[in-house]
């Protein structure tokens, strides 16, 4: 009996280990690459508009890697997908009905454009409900809802979200500056007036919207949610490491906004812009990666699961009786 539950272990393992991709078919192939180009000719003028602003826009040119992301969630849970027997789920007929109906009233209606670009994302997710059911959606519901992260905020919008995250950064960091001694540092909005030595420096120090802290805050978050995603822990771990993303992004801005300053004041403003200035910004990214896993390793080594403890005691226990 134990020779024949061993046997189908074995041949359920390699039935495992030969699950792949490939396995789908040619003509499974076919119908992906028809709906895919059928939702791009659909939405074509998004797509263009959205790939333009990655290629133009350097606050969302981590949009070109969110698809890579996705595409790894899917082979993250490649097993599951592939052992479901598909079913169709006329609920997601209706949905993808209701979404291209809402995209038509945004573009003769409402015409507003981020909703145009939005709507692609619910589109995918119907389509996949209807193709392989909820089942499907169980393990695919991320991957697709993880492209909002690619979808590029309406340039107003974005605008007005970046002007109190300047003026926190000129708060704080006008703050630091005039710890040096001789250096008096007054906020203005988003503009540091300096005067150091008894010297008013012109122009003022200029936080500008590049210097935001949103380009970080955009993609740290998305990476934040896929580092969540990908570690397993408690799912409350995970809530703190994701909400854990916007102070640490806030933080870092203010460290490159106050060591810009540092530079314009005490060094050289030659060295405060351009190449310069953008080299410091991207050491603000491995920074805020640093913050983010030390944060992570303070969890899983300062909090002890119990349930965890106790089924390591059993099996340690277990152990001892058997070498009695």
């Amino acid at each position: 009996m134990q020779d024949i539950n061993q046997s189908r272990i074995d041949t359920q393992n390699l039935s495992e280990q030969h699950l792949s991709w490939a396995g789908l078919g040619v003509h499974t192939y076919i119908k992906l690459i028809l709906l895919a180009a059928v939702i791009c000719f659909v939405f074509h003028n998004e797509v263009f508009s959205i790939v333009s602003r990655w290629v133009t826009d350097s606050s969302w040119s981590h949009g070109f890697i969110i698809p890579f992301f996705s595409l790894y969630f899917l082979c993250q849970k490649k097993d599951e997908i592939l052992s479901l027997k598909p079913k169709s789920n006329y609920i997601g007929l209706v949905l993808l009905i209701c979404c291209l109906l809402f995209y038509m009233a945004v573009i003769f209606v409402y015409k507003f454009g981020y909703f145009r670009s939005l709507v692609i994302i619910p589109t995918i997710g119907s389509v996949v409900l209807f193709i392989g059911g909820w089942n499907l959606i169980k393990y695919t519901w991320l991957p697709v809802a993880y492209l909002v992260f690619a979808i590029p905020l309406p340039a107003r919008l974005y605008g007005e979200i970046t002007i109190p995250m300047r003026e926190l950064a000129a708060a704080i960091a006008s703050q630091l500056l005039s710890l040096v001694k001789d250096l008096d540092a007054n906020v203005n909005g988003v503009v540091i007036d300096v005067v150091y030595k008894g010297v008013k420096l012109e122009p003022g120090l200029d936080v500008a919207e590049a210097c935001s802290g949103m380009r970080l805050l955009m993609a740290f978050l998305a990476l934040g949610v896929a580092m969540a995603y990908l570690h397993y822990r408690p799912m409350w771990q995970r809530i703190i490491l994701l909400a854990s993303t916007v102070p640490i992004a806030i933080f870092c801005n203010v460290v490159r906004v106050t060591t810009t300053g540092f530079i314009y004041i005490l060094w050289d403003p030659v060295y405060a812009q351009g190449i310069y200035h953008d080299m410091l910004g991207l050491l603000m990214l491995p920074l805020a990666f640093g913050l983010y896993g030390l944060l992570a390793w303070i969890m899983s080594n300062l909090v002890v699961d119990e349930a965890q403890l106790q089924q390591e005691d059993i099996i340690i226990r277990r152990k001892g009786s058997q070498e009695q």
